[in-house]
């Protein structure tokens, strides 16, 4: 009979057998995450917030080197602040949780639960800027959130998660847009090059913006069942904040002026998508660029093997780990190699290195891949460039691979009709003309679940015929079902 151990490392619901459980088997089963006996809310485990942390760094330090500072700001937001910019409020009410009282006494006003910061961030900009010579303002906070979710999945909608959010001051109109448009890029190199997820950069429509915002630019993925996720925003905020919360300026021509703000963020949702792009039938598989571990090494028993074969796998952790890699020497002599292999799939390492007493006669070792599971033997004087160069090949790979599953799942239409058979028989992104109207676009909503994904920023214009209603259109945009 299996043990609770070995169950865990093996059963795994097929992806083509059932998604949705499949994904939450891996997420749960790799330990990156697990339920709270609070309902919606997920327990990061230590596995999942090394993961979080290796993202995280990669963003702090690109953000840092684009001039912004990190800062933090109150979890609890009075009321009356949300109040201040109606359309934010009312974007946000739905999901917001309120403090009422405070130890045994009644609040005289509620307290939000932060959904998001514009509101007590405003607050604050408005006593620290008083001049042209205080802007650009360029904050970011890494915290938690909480959106009371009615229904929520581990990492992709949960009623708390971590995330970043910037919200950056600006002296004009086309400092703020292209504040917005730079940290897109940001993202979009942060998904690409090293979640290697590829994504579109576009706008969102009217409809689908940010509460408060002007403009809303976006990052889309497609996920390997076929829907699309939002990766991360970027809002260009107008002066609609500025003027709610009184955030002016004397600008050099000694004039009074109202600010130009952004906000953006990215969250954890972020590893739900690399678990859904990138994981197979036995589990994760991480980028290198972002994996805890990159390689686990596995020492090959035999007759007498633990005093040579241990001391070898120790030194040859010893080793890799000198040279910049992130590395696990698997010791424990009470599970099989074949056992250890699993786990480690299962958990996305993306190479494993194998040395038995033969490899040490031999004076070779063996790398596995985990995205394709090629078997190489080195020399072990080769083994530092080897490992750094199947690295960088699995990365490139494992991009490659998401943007053909991306490539094949496109799908540009021509007619409603076919609209309607591609989002129920085959899904993906669809291409197809829209004439620019909310309406229409809600009804494509209604009838069909698909939603406008995002009008993309490298559409060209071409004369087309609204997919739905057929009035004049004049770019393509991507639809799909989303999470």
């Amino acid at each position: 009979m299996a043990t609770e151990k070995e169950r865990f490392v093996t059963e795994i619901t097929p992806k083509s057998e059932d998604f949705s459980r499949w994904y939450v088997d891996v997420v749960r089963k790799a330990e990156l995450a697990d339920y709270s006996p609070i309902k919606g809310c997920m327990v990061i485990q230590p596995y999942g917030f090394a993961l979080w942390e290796n993202i995280r760094d990669v963003l702090d330090k690109k953000l840092k080197e684009t001039g912004h500072m990190n800062a933090y700001f109150p979890l609890f937001i009075p009321e009356s602040f949300l109040k201040k910019e109606a359309e934010h409020v009312a974007g946000f009410a739905p999901q917001v949780a309120w403090v009422t009282a405070g130890g045994d006494e009644e609040l005289e006003e509620r307290l939000a639960v932060r959904p998001t910061s514009e509101a007590i961030i405003c607050s604050m900009y408005a006593k620290w800027v008083k001049s042209w010579r205080d802007l650009p303002l360029l904050i970011n906070q890494w915290a938690n959130v909480v959106r009371w979710e009615k229904v929520t999945r581990l990492f992709l909608r949960t009623t708390e998660f971590l995330w970043q959010e910037g919200h950056t001051v600006h002296a004009t109109e086309k400092e703020a847009e292209e504040e917005a448009l730079k940290i897109l890029e940001i993202y979009r190199r942060l998904a690409e090059d090293y979640l290697a997820i590829p994504v579109i950069p576009g706008v969102k429509t009217e409809g689908e913006r940010f509460a408060g915002a002007v403009q809303t630019y976006t990052i889309e993925a497609l996920m390997a069942d076929g829907k699309a996720l939002q990766a991360g925003t970027t809002h260009n905020l107008g002066q609609h904040f500025a003027k709610a919360f009184g955030i002016r300026f004397e600008d050099k021509d000694q004039k009074l002026k109202y600010a130009w703000q952004t906000s953006w963020g990215v969250s954890s949702r972020l590893i739900g998508a690399l678990v859904m792009t990138h994981g197979d039938d036995s589990g994760l598989i991480i980028p290198p660029m972002v994996a805890p571990i990159h390689l686990v090494i596995v020492p090959i028993p035999a007759s007498g093997w633990e005093e040579r074969v241990l001391s070898k796998a120790e030194e040859l952790e010893k080793t890799l780990k000198e040279a910049g890699f992130r590395v696990k020497a698997d010791l424990r002599t009470t599970y099989s190699p074949g056992w250890k292999f699993s786990e480690w799939e299962l958990k996305g390492v993306p190479m494993r290195l194998e040395v038995g007493p033969k490899d040490i006669e031999k004076n070779q070792v063996v790398l596995v891949r985990r995205d394709n599971r090629e078997k190489i033997f080195i020399p072990q004087n080769e083994m530092i460039e080897k490992v750094g160069i199947i690295l960088k090949e699995i990365q490139k790979d494992l991009f490659a691979r998401a943007l053909k599953f991306r490539e094949e799942n496109t799908h540009q239409v021509e007619s409603y009709d076919e609209f309607k058979e591609v989002i129920k028989n085959k899904g993906g992104f669809i291409r197809a003309f829209w004439c620019g109207d909310s309406a229409c676009e809600e009804k494509v909503k209604e009838e069909t679940t698909a939603t406008i994904r995002c009008i993309p920023l490298s559409a060209p214009e071409e004369d087309g015929k609204c997919i739905r209603c057929g009035k004049q259109a004049r770019k393509r945009v991507y639809f799909a079902k989303a999470y």
